[in-house]
């Protein structure tokens, strides 16, 4: 990405993250007009950063920060702002961890996992351009064979991509279909298979067992596969994110994270407490519909964007 794209990027993320700013810079200008530091205060804050969804860790370990050697003391709404973007990056670096496909392995298997509406099935597409302008051979699989959609939906960015959409009929099995598309894409040598799967949460043993059933069938053929393991959250649903982390890594392994529709939101602080809780890598992050609006995970900029809203900044 060169330094034009990086700083597009860094713009369309701070308007993305433009909910989750404002609401957090507003409070702090709110609460950081008096001339001296107390409690009562820092308490107010904490409550609020908590409300933002960061977590209680997170949030406890801002105002410790913020308090330290100040009681009875003046404090900026702008030093406050530096102290919240340093704690964030602190907590999001280690997991700030890029998305790298083992050249190894033909294929790379995918198994892209998330509840119905996260945006799977259009991040699998988008990740599928990006890996076909890095030179390299995909296939995708739509193994969430219960909604024609999700099917119809692969099958265009499949076009788009020219990557090979493995199908089946509507009801089928999902695992027999992965083990048929690994099976293909092993014998034409391709660098990555990305398996879609189904997200109905509702019928929770149901899903779970299904997920199950499709790592096992796959690990017949490759005793290493899947060889990632993706869970797309959609930033709108704030804390419930949490327990969707939560569920998907026990049944499926997840071994990294991807967050969309942070541009529709003021909860983008969830993300930090997923770090916080769960240190899982979070690969990439959206803020829009268009491909270039998926990007690689940034601790920095994304510590920057929720600390310094526009108005903040302007």
């Amino acid at each position: 990405m060169t330094k034009q794209e990086k700083n597009g990027w860094f713009k369309k993320l701070k308007k993305g993250l433009a909910k989750s700013s404002k609401q957090l810079g507003n409070s702090i200008t709110g609460l950081f007009t008096k001339k001296k530091l107390d409690p009562a205060t820092l308490q107010d804050f904490e409550d609020l950063l908590i409300q933002a969804d960061l977590g209680i860790n997170t949030a406890m370990r801002i105002t410790d920060q913020i308090g330290a050697g100040r009681f009875d003391k003046g404090i900026t709404a702008a030093q406050v702002r530096e102290i919240l973007a340093r704690e964030v990056e602190r907590v999001l670096e280690p997991v700030a961890q890029p998305l790298e496909i083992d050249a190894q392995h033909k294929p790379h298997v995918i198994l892209v996992v998330g509840v119905n509406g996260a945006g799977k099935t259009t991040t699998i597409g988008k990740l599928a351009q990006k890996f076909k302008d890095e030179g390299r051979t995909v296939m995708l699989a739509a193994g969430d064979t219960f909604r024609a959609a999700a099917i119809d939906q692969l099958k265009i960015w499949g076009e788009r991509t020219g990557a090979e959409v493995i199908t089946r009929e509507i009801g089928a099995d999902a695992a027999g279909l992965a083990f048929d598309a690994l099976q293909q894409a092993r014998k034409k040598a391709v660098d990555v298979l990305m398996v879609d799967t189904a997200g109905r949460l509702q019928n929770k043993a149901g899903l779970m067992a299904e997920l199950e059933k499709i790592i096992r069938v796959m690990k017949k053929q490759d005793p290493s596969a899947p060889h990632s393991v993706l869970l797309v959250l959609d930033a709108t649903v704030g804390q419930n994110a949490l327990s969707q982390v939560e569920t998907f890594k026990q049944v499926a392994g997840v071994t990294g994270l991807i967050m969309t529709k942070l541009d529709g939101t003021a909860r983008g602080g969830i993300l930090v407490a997923i770090a916080d809780k769960y240190g899982l890598p979070i690969h990439a992050i959206g803020v829009g519909e268009g491909i270039e609006d998926l990007q690689p995970f940034k601790a920095r900029q994304f510590a920057q964007a929720i600390a310094f809203d526009h108005e903040a900044t302007a």
